[in-house]
């Protein structure tokens, strides 16, 4: 059977005008998932990212700790959903939930979560979407199957963001829209969740996992956006 390393990106910028690029931390973050990956001698056939700056160098970050760089293909079905937009659709129809006038991250995942609930139970107007719930599915597993198709002896690596991963989680395990919801408030910066395929199944072996950042020194370096 084939593997996949399907990986989060780095630490963004959160509360940044422009959330779209790495911290500071999120570039080392990544170049020690890269190293990491070299110290335990795992090489990749193929490499898969979405088209988001965040997707692009954490791509590059964990190939700078790499021995062999492998081909890195870009499919925008592993990019994340657009949050603003559907913040704001949310808040179109409910405008009493509006974030305070010096929101914490508590507040943002509050209003995100809310509107995914929504999102996820086509409540929103159509009209003010980039995609619906049904095409985001839709699109990542388009994009998970064109990965699958590379049936290597190598692992496959996939960087993506929490909610397009947390959709493939639900495509593997069968997973609801709430359960999806509270997994995409869960996935770690760099995070690696592991799987197993070959052409007729997929297998979850690990979510969420950090070897990484599983040092005393590195312990504050664990994030969520």
């Amino acid at each position: 059977m084939s593997e996949i390393y399907l990986v989060r990106h780095g630490q963004a910028s959160f509360g940044a005008k422009n959330y779209d690029k790495l911290s500071e931390l999120g570039h080392q973050q990544a170049r020690w998932l890269g190293e990491y990956f070299s110290a335990r001698g795992i090489t990749f056939s193929q490499a898969f990212m979405g088209d988001m700056v965040r997707h692009r160098e954490t791509t590059e970050g964990i190939l700078d700790g790499l021995i062999h760089s492998p081909v890195v293909t870009v499919d925008t079905g592993f990019n994340e959903f657009n949050f603003q937009n559907i913040g704001n659709s949310y808040l179109s129809l409910n405008p009493q939930n509006r974030l305070p006038e010096n929101p914490k991250p508590a507040d943002f995942y509050r209003l995100l979560k809310l509107a995914m609930h929504a999102w996820s139970e086509d409540l929103l107007p159509k009209s003010t979407l980039d995609e619906s719930w049904l095409d985001f599915k839709n699109r990542v597993q388009r994009a998970l199957d064109l990965a699958c198709l590379q049936n290597s002896d190598k692992p496959i690596l996939i960087v993506s963001s929490g909610g397009a991963i947390s959709m493939l989680m639900s495509l593997v395990l069968g997973l609801d829209a709430k359960q999806i919801i509270e997994l995409n408030m869960q996935v770690r910066n760099t995070s690696i969740s592991h799987f197993f395929f070959n052409k007729s199944n997929i297998r979850l072996s690990s979510f969420n996992n950090i070897p990484h950042l599983d040092h005393p020194d590195r312990l504050d370096s664990i994030t969520f956006s």
